[in-house]
């Protein structure tokens, strides 16, 4: 991860992203439950955010929550991600948001009991890509 801020116009960040991107990164939108590109994958390595490339989750920290969008149970780095208050649609949520670009992500639960934070960051795949590295797959259990 590294510190420099990313800031970038709203012409800047429409060139760069997909539509789908924008609107869940720049908007707060997200994505249907099931239909993001990463809510299946079981693939090894390190998620970023599709913004700006920070480092946000490591594979082996997501797991099946049921939930239709990709979840993890903490951060590759506690830095990486910031969180606030989302109060939209009359309910009081915690934002996850990238802390180098400013984008969304999704939104952070205390609902992973068998999980070892008790964390579920509820994250859509359009605001995340998988880069694989040089790490080998996850056994599938």
């Amino acid at each position: 991860m590294t510190d420099e801020m990313i800031r970038r116009s709203d012409e800047e960040w429409r060139a760069t992203l997909t539509p789908e991107q924008y609107r869940v990164l720049r908007q707060k939108g997200t994505e249907q439950a099931f239909t993001g590109a990463l809510w299946d994958e079981h693939g090894a390595g390190v998620y970023r955010c599709a913004g700006c490339g920070n480092e946000l989750f490591d594979a082996a920290t997501k797991f099946e929550s049921g939930t239709g969008w990709p979840s993890f149970y903490a951060p590759k780095d506690p830095e990486a991600v910031e969180t606030e208050t989302d109060g939209a649609f009359f309910m009081k949520r915690t934002e996850v948001h990238c802390s180098r670009c400013g984008g969304h992500l999704g939104h952070i639960f205390d609902d992973a009991r068998d999980q070892p934070t008790g964390l579920r960051y509820c994250i859509n795949s359009a605001s995340l890509t998988l880069d694989p590295g040089t790490v080998e797959p996850m056994e599938q259990v």
